[in-house]
């Protein structure tokens, strides 16, 4: 259960504090930011006040000095910006300040882990580098080890090569270090007054033991593991204020490392957890906001857009404009122009078209209709889904699909906290049912199917041959009629033709869901993945999740045409529409 804690703010002249007038702003609606960012905001104004109960302490001179740093010191590379100082932008100055400013009650920095989530191009990338050349020339730490730090090594250089054009632009800079390598080749950065370095590092290279004053981690969210940032926070423990700065955009799995440190983040911002050597700026759109329909909320993502109009809102058009064009593109605009965690790369059917095709209607409303039946059978612990498609009775009306998702009710909870999904919560709302014990009863969903048969006039069912013989045989040791069940098998062969039927009838208008949120979240799931010859089919060990209630609801719409007569079926004499 989350509590809601009370924070209270500094009232006063901030303008001579540029930190705390960013969060003042933040929080009094005047700037334009998300939940988390307005989170974290309250928690700076709050720890104004309070913090000093346990040992911090705000030092805005140290504060200032970091800002300054960037400006006197600092270059910025590439187009318009070639050569010019890097003068911090409000959301900038926020962070770095926040950073080198908080102190505790040992005179040392505050925060050891930093999270920065932003859209792309808001200009990150440099500001972490901003924190490395800094770290190594300006931060009083003897034999500083600065690591660019990735899974591999042409990731690490990315931004590393952000700190080598600083190198190059500034004087100050390089009348100080030391490169070795030049242009693209350059691989260190030596500060030899104090015997420090700037690097890049990767865990393909093999290396163990570093022990890092600043490392920076790049892109986070396309790390596989969690083994890089666990091999530069073991390496922190001899330092006295050792950092470790990451940056990323959203991701694209939530059983990722840095979708944990992503709620990790929210969740210390929002004062849910306590860790006052964790600092999160997290950028995020609120519920409710879309982005391809109003423009009013991407400052929310992109921070840079209401200061210097990076990354440009004509950038920013060109690519809504063709993710509404190409519907495969969306997922990736919104994750990094929006900063919209999805739910696959990839996604077969888009957010827009799924929520086009949401109709507020009751099951219940539908009982007695001529309806198909699809069943995906799960083996033992995993998702079991019923799905019906129910067909229309009045001119214009689309097919509806009623979805009966099962789980077996031990170990909800913790199957729950393995998915990231709110199961718990999905069976109080009614939305999930479970079976006794640890393995999913096949005897329960039988009886599901029977009773429907009795809710639906049932014309077909459609199923995976999974261990279909148990079920068959179950029924018939216990007398139990099932209706005409067709196998549908999983390859090529038969979901191609399925898909693509369940398309067309998605995107004409004649197919419609409830919003029912476990078949929604399969549906954001799914991926297809095609033959040399063109032909899709849904892919449950490339998808992120769960995705068995949209497989069933796929199989169902097969039957469409297999189960009318040519003068009956809507679909019989269509072309199909791809996506």
């Amino acid at each position: 259960m989350t509590t809601t804690k009370t924070r209270k703010t500094r009232s006063g002249s901030t303008s001579a504090d540029p930190v705390t007038q960013y969060a003042q702003e933040v929080v009094d609606g005047t700037r334009i930011a998300g939940p988390h960012v307005r989170a974290q905001c309250a928690r700076h104004l709050a720890d104004l006040v309070e913090g000093g109960k346990r040992g911090l302490v705000w030092d805005l001179p140290a504060a200032l000095k970091a800002i300054g740093f960037y400006q006197d010191v600092l270059k910025l590379n590439g187009g318009d910006f070639e050569g010019k100082p890097f003068i911090l932008l409000p959301w900038q100055k926020f962070v770095v300040g926040s950073i080198f400013g908080w102190k505790g009650s040992d005179g040392y920095r505050r925060f050891r882990v930093a999270y920065v989530e932003t859209a792309k191009g808001s200009g990150k990338s440099p500001l972490a580098a901003g924190f490395g050349m800094k770290g190594l020339v300006a931060d009083g730490e003897a034999r500083a080890e600065i690591y660019s730090a990735a899974t591999k090594k042409d990731q690490a250089m990315i931004l590393f090569r952000d700190a080598v054009a600083m190198h190059d632009q500034s004087p100050e800079l390089s009348k100080r270090l030391t490169k070795s390598g030049t242009g693209e080749k350059a691989w260190n950065l030596a500060y030899l007054q104090t015997g420090s370095f700037f690097r890049p590092i990767s865990s393909d290279d093999g290396q163990s033991g570093p022990r890092p004053h600043v490392a920076l981690v790049d892109e986070y969210h396309e790390h596989k593991t969690a083994t890089v940032l666990e091999m530069l926070r073991a390496g922190t423990k001899s330092r006295r204020q050792a950092l470790i700065f990451i940056i990323t955009n959203a991701g694209a799995s939530r059983k990722s490392p840095c979708w944990n440190s992503h709620e990790y983040a929210a969740k210390v911002a929002s004062g849910e957890l306590i860790d006052d050597a964790f600092f999160p700026y997290i950028c995020a759109l609120d519920e409710g906001d879309d982005p391809f329909e109003s423009e009013d909320c991407w400052p929310k993502a992109n921070p840079s857009l209401q200061d210097a109009n990076l990354p440009g809102y004509k950038y920013i058009r060109e690519q809504v404009t063709e993710a509404r064009g190409m519907p495969s593109k969306e997922s990736l605009v919104r994750r990094l122009n929006f900063c919209q965690w999805t739910d696959a790369e990839s996604p077969w059917i888009s957010h827009e078209i799924w929520k086009a095709a949401k109709l507020d209607y009751d099951v219940e409303e539908l009982r007695g209709r001529r309806a198909i039946a699809a069943l995906d059978l799960s083996s033992t612990t995993d998702l079991t889904a019923l799905v019906f498609l129910v067909e229309p009775v009045e001119t214009g009306e689309p097919w509806k699909l009623a979805a009966f998702p099962y789980l077996p009710d031990a170990d909800l909870q913790r199957r729950s906290d393995q998915d990231r999904v709110p199961y718990v919560q999905w069976k109080a709302e009614g939305l999930l049912d479970t079976t006794p014990g640890r393995a999913i009863s096949k005897r329960i969903i039988l009886q599901k199917l029977s009773a429907m048969c009795d809710f639906f006039e049932i014309i077909g069912c459609a199923y995976d041959r999974w261990r279909i013989e148990d079920l068959q045989q179950m029924a018939a040791d216990d007398g139990i009629s099932l209706p005409e069940m067709t196998p549908f098998g999983q390859g090529y062969k038969d979901m191609s033709p399925a898909i693509e039927q369940f398309e067309t009838m998605l995107l004409n208008g004649e197919l419609a869901h409830n919003g029912h949120k476990v078949l929604t979240m399969c549906a954001g799931n799914a991926v297809t993945t095609q033959d040399a010859a063109g032909n899709r089919k849904l892919d449950k060990e490339i998808a992120t999740g769960r995705i068995d209630l949209i497989i069933a609801a796929v199989m169902a719409a097969g039957l469409v045409n297999t189960l009318q007569t040519p003068e009956e079926s809507a679909y019989s004499d269509r072309g199909i529409l791809m996506f």
